[in-house]
Formats: structure tokens, C-alpha cells, sequence
């Protein structure tokens, strides 16, 4: 669809909405990514443990999604706070992106604003949008759209914000001019790999969910956790920063949100491993109501804790 809407406008929508990054990418086949095959490849090793919605053919070829779209309005959210995980052996560990309001209720309404002002502008205008809720891969096209470039730990690093960002797309009838793809800026670091306490990441730009502690601790809904996961959890028990910690874009680059609702709620900063182990389900469910951590239901969250008190007890 051709128009006369200008990409500098929708960006300054964007910003308006209160995203902090915003970039577009056309729809073609010139990419010289390789993102597709590294897909299949990654789902061919069983990486995605059973995460089955990887497999999505969808995330393919994003016009599956939408036959219409032309471009992909990408946009990202910072939601870094200046809190520090505590090493005390007795305290739990909650990765920063669980700390405050779920990050899908205020991506969703910026992104939801965002495409009412789209299809507002002129008759015809086709929308639909995603918050880490659609079968495509929001990194490759936030790459693609000059957002940031994908890291060896599988983050999207942008020079802004370092790695603490959410992502979010719009997809569009619109054919707009695209940015540049972001080039890639990881160098001969290794970090994230030498950091990573059950070997993860497997190469640069490759990470086995199998060996993940942010899987295991929010996917996982086995009873029980495998041991080489149980032994090196080193306190966490909803995701995992590591990763990203050791980082020196996030240790140079990480500022403060000005997004209030990111900032942390009290009890998830520095919670106690017997008090999670033990906690009930009228606790769990007040506790967690407004939190991207409801994906880690009561008896995962016990498990987690339980697995770091006898982790640390048979090492004292």
C-alpha cells in the first residue's frame, strides 16, 4: 500500500506513546541474515526443549502472520533499574524483567496506541501487533529495523540501553522506507559464555534451552529439575541475568527506566529461599497478580526455591 504518511512522523508517534526506540524494516528476501536457516537448525538440535511454539512454520515467513504486511514497526521499551541481585546464600534471585508490572500489560497498551494512531491517519491502513505474543522473530526483525544487533548470549544489545529492553512489532500494510540493519557489535568478547554456569550458550549465538536456568525456572514443569540445572542454580529461581550482568554494553550503557511501572515491588527484590519454598497459594497469587512471574506457577516456584536450599545445604 503506498501513502503519504512519513516514517519520521510514525516514529515520532512512537516516542510520544513512550517507546524508547523505534525502527522499521521491509518486507523482502535480500536479508543476508541467514535467520531462517539458523531457525531450522537451532529446532533440528532440540534446543527449544519444549518450547513446541518455536516450531511454528509461521515464524518463517512473517506474511503467515499477516498476508498484507509490507514493514514491521519495531519498538523497544527500557525497563532497567539500578537494584542489584544480592550473592547472601539465603536470598532468592528474580531476573530484573519480573521485577515490577508484567511487561505485556504496558507493552500491549503502547503498542494497541500506537496502532490506533496508525489506522487513524488514512482509510485502509491494516495493523496487527505483537508483545512477545506472535509466532515471529521479534530479534531478528529489531535487528533488521536498526534496533540493536542479536548477541552471543541471544539478546538484542542496543547502543542506548544495552540488553535491557523489551520488544514489540507492528506489522503493516504500510510500505515505509526501512532503516539500516544494526551490524554487530560483540567482538571478540566471550563473557557470557565463560559466565554461564551450565554452558547454555553452546557457541556465539547459539543458546540450549535444555541448559538454561531461565528455562528450567519458568518453563520447566517437570517435579523435579534435572541435576546439572538443580546443583548450578546459584539462588535463582525466576529466570536468570547472568548473561547479561557480565556484559559490558549493560555495565556501560544500562540506564534507569523512566517507565514507573517497571520499578520493583518490594518483595521481589530480595526474598528469602525459605519463604518462597514455603509460601501458599492465596500468598502466591496475591503476591504475583500484576507480574510476568505468574508464568511460574506455585509448585515450580517451590520447586526452585526447595533445589537452591538443597543446593547450598550439600555444599556448606
Amino acid at each position: 500500500m503506498s501513502q503519504n504518511l512519513n516514517s519520521e512522523d510514525i516514529k515520532s508517534a512512537a516516542k510520544s506513546f513512550g517507546f524508547h526506540k523505534v525502527g522499521i524494516a521491509t518486507i523482502n528476501n535480500n536479508y543476508q541474515d541467514d535467520a531462517v536457516a539458523h531457525l531450522q537448525t537451532w529446532l533440528a538440535l532440540g534446543y527449544h526443549a519444549d518450547l513446541s511454539w518455536m516450531a511454528n512454520p509461521k515464524r518463517e515467513n512473517i506474511t503467515a502472520c499477516m498476508p498484507e504486511v509490507r514493514s514491521v514497526i519495531c519498538v523497544a521499551l527500557n525497563y532497567y533499574t539500578p537494584h542489584q541481585h544480592s550473592n547472601h546464600p539465603e536470598v532468592a534471585k528474580i531476573s530484573r524483567y519480573g521485577w515490577g508490572r508484567d511487561y505485556h500489560k504496558i507493552m500491549d497498551k503502547k503498542l494497541k496506541a500506537l496502532s490506533n494512531w496508525l489506522t487513524a491517519q488514512q482509510e485502509g491502513i491494516k495493523t496487527r501487533y505483537y508483545a512477545d505474543t506472535g509466532p515471529i522473530q521479534d530479534k531478528v526483525w529489531a535487528q533488521r529495523a536498526g534496533i540493536g544487533w542479536i548477541a552471543k548470549n541471544g539478546n538484542v544489545i542496543t547502543r542506548d540501553y544495552g540488553s535491557w529492553v523489551f520488544l514489540g512489532e507492528i506489522l503493516t500494510n504500510l510500505e515505509l522506507p526501512p532503516d539500516r540493519p544494526h551490524t554487530q557489535h560483540c567482538g571478540t568478547c566471550t563473557r557470557c559464555l565463560d559466565a554461564c554456569p551450565t554452558g547454555a550458550i553452546t557457541k556465539p549465538f547459539v543458546v540450549d534451552a535444555n541448559r538454561c536456568l531461565a528455562y528450567h525456572t519458568i518453563e520447566n514443569r517437570a517435579e523435579q529439575l534435572p541435576d546439572a540445572i538443580a546443583n548450578n542454580l546459584q539462588g535463582w529461581v525466576a529466570g536468570c541475568d547472568i548473561c547479561q550482568d557480565v556484559c559490558p554494553w549493560n555495565q556501560r550503557f544500562a540506564q534507569e527506566t523512566d517507565i514507573k511501572e517497571f520499578q520493583p515491588y518490594p518483595e521481589n527484590l530480595n526474598p528469602k529461599l525459605t519463604e518462597l519454598a514455603e509460601i501458599t497459594e492465596p500468598e502466591w497469587d496475591s503476591r504475583f497478580r500484576a507480574s510476568a512471574l505468574r508464568r511460574i506457577k506455585l509448585p515450580m516456584l517451590q520447586r526452585n526455591a526447595l533445589a537452591n536450599l538443597k543446593s547450598k545445604k550439600m555444599m556448606s
